[in-house]
C-alpha cells in the first residue's frame, strides 16, 4: 500500500469525475495536498462497456498503489490478434502485458476502484454541482448554484464538452463528428455458449483482444469481468444527423452492415437484442494547456480518436503527473526549500512541465490513433495485400513500419513510459534550474 505523504500546504479542486480526474485526485491524495472533486452527475450509476488499461496505464496504477485492486475487477489479455473481417483468417498476434499487464475491464468496475480510493483517502466528492464559470488567475471555480470553490489549483478533467476548454480558450469550444460511429454491447458467456459453435467457444477462452479489420469499419471483441461477460464494439462510418450523439439503432441495420463478415462475429452479433448508435466525437488538441493557477487534463485538452485503447490511459497519466509534481513542489514548499511567498509562481512553472512533457506524449499518440484507423480500414486491394502480407511476417522484435500498430519503436515509446518516475525526474532538473539566492528568485525556462 502506498501511504500518504506528510500534509500539504497545497488545495486542489479537480472538476470532473471520470478515471483522470480521479486519478488525478488520488495521486494528489498520496501526495498530501487537499483535494476536492467536482461532478455534475446526481450520481455515480454503472455506465458504459468494457475499455483496455494498456501497460503505460497499469504502470501508473502500480505507483499509485492502484494496480491489484484494478486486476480484482479485470481481465489480462496477452494478445492483441488482428483478424481479416471476411473469413477471420488471423493476421498478426501482438504480445502486450509482458512486463506491465494489460487488461480490459468494464469501464464501471474501473471507475468504482477509483472512486472507492479517492474516496478512502479523504477526497471530497460533490455530485450535482454544474461549473459555469472559471477565474484561471485565482483558481475560483463558480457554480451554477450561486456558490464558488476556491483552490490553489483548478484541474479541468470535465472531457470533450468541456467547461475549462472554452476557459483556457476563451471562447466556446464543443467538439465535432469524427466521421465514425460506434455500436457497443455486452453478452454473458451464456449467451455465446447458446450459439453452439467451437469457435466461438475458443474465441471466449482466449485471454486476447480481437479486432477483426474491414473495409471502412472494424470491430473489438474481449472479455471483462472474470470472462463472465464480454464486449464487442463495432466501427463503422457515421450516418446520424449532425445534432445527434446517441440514438437508438435499428439492429437489422446494424446486422446488414456486418454482412459478409466473419461467420463467429455475425453469430455474435445476431445476439444483440437492442443497440444504441454513438456519434464519435474530436476535439483539436489545445496548444496550450495551463493558465494562471489552471490546468487541463485528457479530454478537455488532448481528445484522441478511439483507435488505440490510450484516450482513458493518457487521461490516467496526466492525472498521475500532475499529482505527483504538484505534490513533490508543496514538500519543498513545507520545508522552506521555495518561500512560500513564491508559491504561485512555483505552481505556473510545474504545471508548463506538465504540459510540455505530455504534449509530446499526446501528439505521438494522436498520430498513432490516426494511423491506425487508416491501417484497419484499408479497402481491399493492394496496399491490403501488403498490409496483410507485413503483418504476416511481423515477430515483434525490432521491426519498423508504416503502420504504427506495428511498429516496435512506436509501440516502446507509447507502452514503455514510466510517468511517475519520469515525473520526479522532471521535478529534480526543474528544481536544480531556480535560483533561490537573495530575492532574486527566477525561473530557468
Amino acid at each position: 500500500m502506498v501511504e500518504i505523504q506528510d500534509p500539504s500546504s497545497l488545495a486542489v479542486t479537480v472538476v470532473g469525475a471520470g478515471i483522470g480526474g480521479l486519478v488525478c485526485a488520488i495521486a494528489c491524495r498520496r501526495e498530501g495536498l487537499s483535494v476536492q472533486v467536482l461532478e455534475q452527475a446526481s450520481e455515480i450509476r454503472p455506465i458504459g462497456a468494457g475499455i483496455q488499461v494498456p501497460s503505460n496505464a497499469s504502470r501508473v496504477l502500480l505507483g499509485l498503489g492502484l494496480l491489484e485492486a484494478v486486476k480484482k475487477e479485470a481481465n489480462e489479455v496477452k494478445m492483441i490478434k488482428a483478424l481479416r473481417y471476411s473469413d477471420g483468417k488471423l493476421l498478426n498476434s501482438r504480445p502486450v502485458g509482458r512486463d506491465d499487464p494489460w487488461m480490459v475491464i468494464h469501464r464501471a468496475d474501473y471507475h468504482k476502484v477509483l472512486m472507492n480510493e479517492a474516496k478512502s483517502l479523504g477526497v471530497k466528492i460533490t455530485l450535482d454541482v454544474r461549473v459555469v464559470d472559471i477565474d484561471l488567475d485565482a483558481g475560483v471555480v463558480a457554480l451554477e448554484n450561486g456558490k464558488t470553490v476556491t483552490a490553489d489549483v483548478v484541474v479541468g478533467a470535465d472531457g470533450l464538452w468541456s467547461v475549462s476548454r472554452s476557459k483556457m480558450l476563451g471562447s466556446k469550444s464543443e467538439p465535432f463528428a469524427t466521421g465514425d460511429l460506434a455500436y457497443r454491447g455486452t453478452f454473458s458467456l451464456e449467451q455465446l455458449q447458446q450459439l453452439n459453435d467451437p469457435r466461438i467457444g475458443e474465441l471466449c477462452k482466449d485471454p486476447a483482444v480481437t479486432v477483426w479489420f474491414g473495409p471502412s469499419k472494424h470491430c473489438v471483441f474481449y472479455p471483462i469481468r472474470n470472462s463472465t461477460q464480454f464486449n464487442l464494439v463495432l466501427i463503422r462510418p457515421d450516418d446520424l444527423p449532425a445534432d445527434a450523439r446517441t440514438v437508438q439503432g435499428d439492429i437489422d441495420e446494424m446486422r446488414d452492415t456486418f454482412v459478409g463478415w466473419d461467420s463467429v462475429l455475425t453469430k455474435i452479433i445476431s445476439c444483440i437484442p437492442t443497440v444504441l448508435k454513438w456519434k464519435l466525437m474530436h476535439n483539436d488538441e489545445l496548444d496550450q494547456w495551463t493558465k494562471g493557477c489552471a490546468v487541463l487534463l485528457g479530454d478537455a485538452c488532448h481528445p484522441t480518436l478511439p483507435y488505440q485503447a490510450q484516450g482513458a490511459a493518457m487521461a490516467v497519466e496526466d492525472g498521475a503527473i500532475i499529482g505527483r509534481l504538484l505534490g513533490r513542489l508543496g514538500h519543498e514548499l513545507n520545508r522552506g526549500v521555495i518561500p512560500m511567498s513564491l508559491q504561485r509562481e512555483s505552481i505556473k512553472s510545474v504545471l508548463k512541465l506538465y504540459e510540455k512533457y505530455q504534449k509530446s506524449r499526446s501528439t505521438t499518440n494522436v498520430k498513432g490513433a490516426i494511423s491506425n484507423r487508416y491501417t484497419f480500414h484499408l479497402p481491399d486491394g493492394p496496399e491490403q495485400e501488403a498490409r496483410d502480407s507485413e503483418l504476416a511476417r511481423h515477430t515483434w522484435t525490432e521491426e519498423r513500419s508504416n503502420h504504427m500498430w506495428c511498429d516496435m519503436a512506436y509501440n516502446k515509446e507509447l507502452l514503455g513510459t514510466d510517468s511517475l518516475k519520469n515525473a520526479n525526474a522532471l521535478f529534480d532538473d526543474w528544481l536544480e534550474t531556480v535560483n533561490l539566492k537573495d530575492e532574486k528568485y527566477q525561473y530557468v525556462e
